[in-house]
């Protein structure tokens, strides 16, 4: 059986989202990495899942509700949702053993927004074998230090990355994010991901998601975890990190899963 990288499709909300499986030679069933974008989803470290696939892991990438032509509206909420349905998908009978598919090794990779989305879902479901967060985005820790200044600059930044998103505004978003609060800590899920596989990468050269406010606190907390950790001189997509990244995560799940 050749390697082939075939669309797919889910359903989440009563919305269809596009996706596309990186999936590898051989008979199978192979190794599941649900790979999670960021906001609004520029990188999609698609350079990672040629990679794992030819590791022999299958690869899954796909859009977010309201998000680069899917349908329904875009909100942090709507991902979370979002991620969790393709979960759940991708591991089911159906789906598994239509693309040779082993469902019981099955770990998520995030970036940024897309970090987070990968925490608090394996938080959520004790079922995932292993989670990677990548300049994770620590929605609880920024909340709690939105003074007014600071808040319009997240209003201001977010409302400029919009162009690929519908339905929703700066304004809209950074209420959302405060809304949530303490449920949104990466911190606060260190109790669900006690003793479970976790992979953090922090970035000290940048400024969407400096390390000292989004790495370092969560690595803290994390103690309990089976947690491997790295903090690396780079800015928020790794662009000079691009192979020791992919090298980092294809060890970690060899051991993992």
């Amino acid at each position: 059986m050749r390697a082939s990288t075939p669309a797919v499709t889910f359903d989440s909300g009563g919305t269809t989202l596009a996706g596309l499986l990186h999936l590898p030679a051989g008979p199978g069933p192979h190794p599941v990495v649900l790979l999670l974008q960021g906001f609004p989803g520029n990188e999609r470290n698609l350079d990672l899942a040629q990679a794992l696939r030819a590791a022999g892991y299958a690869a899954i990438a796909f859009h977010y509700r309201g998000a680069w032509g899917m349908g329904g509206t875009w909100s942090w909420s709507n991902a979370l949702e979002d991620a969790a349905a393709v979960a759940r998908t991708v591991r089911a009978a159906p789906f598994a053993a239509a693309h040779r598919l082993d469902p019981t090794r099955f770990a998520l990779f995030g970036h940024s927004f897309g970090g987070f989305v990968a925490l608090m879902t394996a938080a959520a479901d004790p079922s995932v074998a292993a989670a990677v967060s990548v300049s994770g985005f620590n929605f609880g820790e920024v909340s709690r230090s939105l003074d007014p200044g600071a808040r319009a600059r997240y209003v201001a930044a977010f409302q400029e990355e919009l162009l690929a998103l519908r339905g929703t505004s700066g304004e809209e978003l950074v209420g959302e994010m405060e809304r949530a609060g303490e449920r949104w800590s990466l911190a606060g899920l260190a109790p669900r991901l006690a003793g479970r596989p976790v992979l953090l990468i922090g970035t000290a050269a940048d400024d969407v998601t400096p390390a000292v406010v989004h790495h370092r606190p969560v690595v803290k907390a994390y103690a309990d975890a089976a947690l491997e950790h790295h903090e690396w001189d780079s800015d928020h997509a790794l662009s000079d990190h691009r192979g020791r990244l992919i090298e980092t995560v294809r060890e970690f799940l060899d051991r993992r899963l």
